[in-house]
Order: C-alpha cells, then structure tokens, then sequence
C-alpha cells in the first residue's frame, strides 16, 4: 500500500471538545453505479443521505437507502455490553477518551476503517462496495485481546428514495430466512435487501421487527424533517476470533452475483482496481495529496444504473456509458458539471477510453443546440435549461484531443458542433441567442436560472443575470475560435471563416461594453433586466483563463489584481466582493437563506483552477506562486469529508465548509492545477 494515500484522525489521545467534532466528520464509499455509502465517522446518523447501502436502482427508482444504520457492539465474556459506535448523536457528547471507544478512523487508499479499543480489545473494521454493484462488505478483524465473546451487529431500515424526508412513515417489511440467506421485503417496487455472514459460528436473533425514532442533526439544522423511525428485523451474533476476519453483507443483487466473490476476493479485486488507477494517472498524481485526489475523483465517475437504452445504443458501437455524479450527496449527473470537471476527473487521472464515452454519451442528449443542465434521479431524460454547460462542452473537447490525441471523436461530433454554433447564431430555447447588433450572446427566461449561478427557491431566481453574462460571452469566444480551427483543419475553409468573423465580431463588442477602467475590473452582465450589472464577481476571471482570452492582453493584470484582492481565499474564490451590498458572509439556515447566500460571497472551490489559468497566463513563470493558492485547500483534506473537497465554503474565516461534502469540480480542478503547478 502507497503509503501517501492513508490518511488518519487519531482520536485516542483527542480532547473532548475536538473529539466531538472530529467525530461529525463524514466519510462517504462509492459503487460506480451512482449508490454510495456514507455517514459520520463516529457512526451516528445526521443526514438523510446517510446509510451504509444506498443503492443506484433503474428508473424510476433512482437512489434508494436500503441499509441505513449498523449497531455495533462487543458482548464480553462476563456479559457486559459495550457499544463501540455511535449508535445515538447523543454518543457524541460523551466523546472523550474516557467514554468512546473509537481511537482511529483512517482512509487507506479511499476506503474507510475504524480502530476501536475496549480495555485489552482491539477490534478494526473496514468497508467496501463492490464495484459495479449494489453490494457492502462490513468485515471486522479482531487484532488482539482475549475477553471478548462476540459482536452483535444490529441493521436497522427504512427503504426510501435518498432525497425522501426521513419522517415518511415505514412500509410493512417481512423477514425470510433461507439457511444463512436473510431477506427483508417491503414489495413492489422496492427489491429485497439481502443480508447474510461469512461466518460459521454467526447467529441471527430475528425479534419480530423493532422500531426506533431517531433525530437527524443536519437535516434539523438545514430546515428539513429531523425525526424519522427505523426498523430492525433482530441482530447477527458471531464470535471474535483472533486474525480470522468475519464479515456482514447487505445487497440488493441477486444471490449469484453476491456469492460470486468471497469477502477476501472482493477486497483483493478493489486493491488492484484502485493500484490500476493511481498507475493510470499522470506521473505528478501518483503519490502525495495528488493520489488521494485522483481516488476521490474516481467516486464521480459512473455507469449510470437503468439506463438500459443508453447502454444498448452505446455497446452496440463499441462504447460504454459514462457520465459524472456533479455532488454527493444529492445531486446526480450534471451537463455542466461533467463538462467543467471533465479534465480534472478523466485526463489528469489517465483515464482516457472513459473520457471519450462521456463526450459520447452527451452528444447523443445534444437537443436543440443544448446539452442537457441535469438528468433527474430515477429518470432517463435530460433537462435543457442551461446557457454555459453546452459551450463547456466544446472546452471539453478541446482538451480532450490535446491530451488523447482521438481526432475520430471530433470529427463524429464535429457536425453537432457546428449545428450548436448555428442554434447560438440564430436563437434557441430559454432566450439564448446572439444579439445581431454586436454579436454577443445574450440569455434569458422568465424564471430560469441558465447560468452556474443558478440558485432558486419558491419561484425566486436568486441571481437571474438575464442578458448578456462576462462567463458566457468568454466561452462564446472560445468556442468560436475552436470551432474555426477544428474546421479549418478539416479542410472547411468557408465554415472557418465564418466563425471567425462572428468571434471577431463578439471579442471588439466584449472589450468595448465589458471592461470598466473606473472600477478596474470586467462588468458582470451587460443589457440586464435593470441595464448593467458592475458587480465584482469571479465570473470575468474566464475572460483570460480559457484558450483563447476574449479579454484584451492590456487588461489581464488588472483584472486578476482585483480578482486577487477582493475575491481570492485560501479554497477557492467568492461568488461576489466584500463590499456589495447583497454579500453573505456565512452559509446557513434553511433553503431559502442558504440559496440567498449560495452566489452572493460563498466561496466556491472549483473556481481556483480558472484562477491559477489565468495566474499562469499573467504570470508564466510562477508556477511555484500558482500552486501556493491550491495548498489552502490540503487541510480541508481532513474536514467535511475526509479526503474529498466540498462544494463550497463559507465566504469568511475559518471557511467553514458546507454545501455537498464531496464535489466533482472542486476535486478535479484542485487536482489539474496541482499536476500543472508542478516543478
């Protein structure tokens, strides 16, 4: 084992008041498949998406927590019984060395273990979902002591959609035991959660059912339903024995494929797997921080389940379906997200096959001149209302073919590309078009949000940004300018130019309505619904990031010199400067007072790495310089969720960390700028 990609809290000799707080923190396991595992490290339940087997079904089940909780607890020989996790929140205010058991949680290689100790016991426990199904493995190994007589291990459930509120009321469940094969039914259309032990000496004590209430931290502190019950069919018992492994298995596969790997199988098959791809990545992203995050960028990148007519399509050319989970816990694939995140995930990490079947699988969504914004969960088709992800697309490709070297993708999509360009020409849904008097790319619909800042609540779109948007413009530009050189590469000298002059046309309109000298920096919106928007937000630092700058070269350094000093944070930049009137300085409350703050000084993590673009282009030499902004965010390594990055922060010291736990373009632009700030 690389020994770089462990990562330990040590909560042996840690305060009672760190305990506490060490112990909120989240883990989260992934299938591949969009099912997931996830919780805090003490093993209490906070969140509605915790559960230690959330499994991606077909549409339109979506994903669905089959096994939410699992009490642990030792029997000693004198028949005390002693909990060693955190079966309650209240376990968390005990947390001292004196009262918990828990001394080390760890992460080796993305996966998480446990170290629990109990007098002259020492009990581990690891986790693992099988990849590519919808299968946990919880194995136990007792490293020393001799007063233990056995483990109960209590699962308790409540099967409902992920995003479901915990307080919908439980369905009737049945209990059938086949020999050592346990089965807990709540009918159609839920599947069976099959339970059962590698163990010999293991005994199941089934109770009739038993229902608990308990309460929900985050979902309480976010504004949501906060009390929900689980039901327990009764608890396994097996003996502790010295170096001999035992392990419980929760799925919702058939029997076949559970048996099809022993627990000792599986975990040897996911070690190889997860060598095979820190081996897969660039050679600066095999070792230190840089190989956690090419682990943690593998949790977003999916085969998404019941999508059975994509798979169909796809293999019957010789592809597989790939597409990328934008967040954990709750978002699902996302057409922007992908597009932005596409670099960081799949070339950085080496993974070049699946990146050309993501590319393939959304041009397949190409409607109407749009990629898809999102597919819901549980359902196959896409929803169109976004005027950036289509244009990130392009960007995508870009790099794609530097980086690969596939031209065959290109010239397949490359008619989609030139019909997208058209759309944009012309006008297409949700009011994005160009405007004929300037050729900039305008956007807007009554009560959509059709850019990244797309926060809305009850009908109110937070920051609407109608008109012609600084980001929007500057992809424009690009896109533009690539599609001009990938035709005039394929021999189309007409198509070429005609691009041109619209590129042309759009970057002397950009240069002459967006750039400010009196505020030193590029204007957010042009022809807004209340005329020009001079807020200072991030958006402008695209003007020079991307390959081809729309932004004059005689304005590069002032814009990232204010970019720098009114929205640069040690993990990633504000969505709007310190001294608007609409800034927010924290990220809290309930829906409609996080959305008000989700883009009005949140800091956002994914925007470093346009940031570090567009340092290296000012600043060509400073690579040491540039990969100073991206070592702020290695301690976030141990927060939030350990060894991922979160969506956002809050806008103010100690940036505490909010939103997703886990986030698809926070984890991949901080890895793409580490391997290109390397010496």
């Amino acid at each position: 084992m690389n020994p770089t990609t462990v990562r330990k809290i040590d909560l042996a000799k840690t305060e009672a008041e760190n305990a506490r707080m060490l112990l909120r923190r989240e883990w989260l396991l992934t299938n591949g498949l969009g099912g997931y595992a996830s919780g805090t490290i003490s093993g209490s339940v906070a969140r509605r998406y915790h559960g230690l087997l959330i499994a991606a079904l077909p549409a339109p089940l979506g994903r669905v927590v089959m096994l939410n909780h699992l009490a642990e607890f030792l029997v000693m020989n004198d028949g005390r019984r002693l909990q060693i996790g955190g079966e309650e929140p209240s376990y968390l205010d005990q947390a001292d060395p004196e009262h918990h058991h828990l001394w080390e949680f760890r992460l080796e290689e993305g996966l998480p273990a446990w170290r629990f100790v109990a007098e002259d016991i020492v009990l581990e426990k690891r986790l693992l979902l099988v990849h590519g199904q919808n299968t946990l493995h919880v194995t136990y190994n007792l490293e020393s002591g001799t007063d233990v007589a056995r483990l109960h291990l209590r699962p308790s459930l409540h099967f409902r959609r992920h995003e479901d509120d915990v307080a919908q009321r439980l369905q009737e469940y049945t209990l059938s035991i086949r020999g050592r094969h346990f089965e807990v039914a709540a009918g159609e259309p839920m599947p069976p959660l099959r339970l059962s032990m590698d163990d010999e000496t293991a005994v199941f004590t089934s109770e009739g059912g038993r229902t608990r209430e308990i309460p929900y931290q985050v979902e309480a502190e976010r504004g949501y339903p906060a009390r929900g019950s689980l039901w327990s069919p009764g608890y396994f018992g097996v003996e502790l024995r010295p170096g001999i492994p035992t392990t419980l298995i929760a799925s919702t596969e058939p029997w076949a494929t559970i048996l099809a790997l022993n627990p000792a199988e599986a975990r040897n098959a996911d070690a190889e797997r997860r060598q095979r791809l820190l081996a897969l990545a660039h050679p600066k992203a095999q070792e230190g921080p840089a190989a956690e995050l090419v682990l943690a960028a593998d949790q977003f990148i999916i085969t998404p389940a019941g999508r059975v007519e994509d798979a169909a399509r796809a293999r019957a050319t010789g592809d597989e379906v790939r597409t990328v989970i934008a967040g954990y816990h709750w978002f699902t694939d996302w057409g922007r997200d992908t597009m932005i995140s596409f670099e960081g995930l799949t070339l950085t990490t080496g993974r070049h096959l699946e990146a050309g079947w993501i590319l393939r699988t959304f041009a397949h969504y190409i409607r109407d001149g749009l990629i898809p914004n999102y597919f819901p969960d549980g359902e196959n088709e896409g929803v169109y209302h976004t005027a950036d992800a289509t244009l990130w697309f392009f960007h995508a490709m870009d790099r794609y073919v530097e980086v690969s070297g596939d031209r065959i993708t290109l010239e397949r999509i490359l008619p989609q590309f030139v019909d997208i360009a058209e759309r944009h020409l012309q006008g297409t849904s949700f009011g994005i078009g160009v405007d004929p008097s300037d050729g900039l790319l305008r956007q807007g619909a009554p009560g959509y949000q059709l850019t990244w800042m797309d926060a809305k609540v009850d009908g109110w779109v937070v920051t609407p940004r109608r008109g012609k948007a600084v980001e929007l413009n500057a992809l424009w530009y690009n896109a533009l300018r690539l599609l001009e050189g990938w035709l005039r590469e394929s021999g189309d000298e007409t198509g070429a130019a005609k691009y041109a002059d619209a590129a042309r046309r759009a970057r002397e309109s950009f240069n002459r309505r967006f750039w400010s000298g009196q505020l030193g920096h590029l204007i957010d919106v042009v022809d807004g619904e209340q005329g020009d928007d001079p807020a200072c937000r991030p958006n402008q630092v695209f003007a020079i990031s991307l390959r081809h700058p729309i932004l004059d070269e005689a304005h590069w350094a002032a814009v990232l010199g204010t970019v720098e000093r009114e929205l640069l944070t040690p993990v990633g930049l504000r969505s709007l400067s310190r001294s608007h009137a609409d800034y927010k300085a924290r990220y809290f409350g309930d829906l409609r007072a996080r959305d008000a703050a989700y883009h009005q000084g949140t800091v956002w993590g994914w925007l470093i790495g346009p940031f570090v673009d567009a340092w290296l282009k000012v600043h060509p030499e400073d690579r040491a310089g540039a990969r100073r902004f991206i070592e702020g965010m290695l301690p976030h390594l141990d927060e939030g969720c350990v060894g991922s990055i979160s969506e956002i922060f809050d806008a103010e010291k100690p940036f505490t960390p909010r939103g997703c736990v886990a986030q698809a373009w926070s984890v991949a632009e901080a890895l793409r700028c580490w391997v290109k700030t390397a010496a």
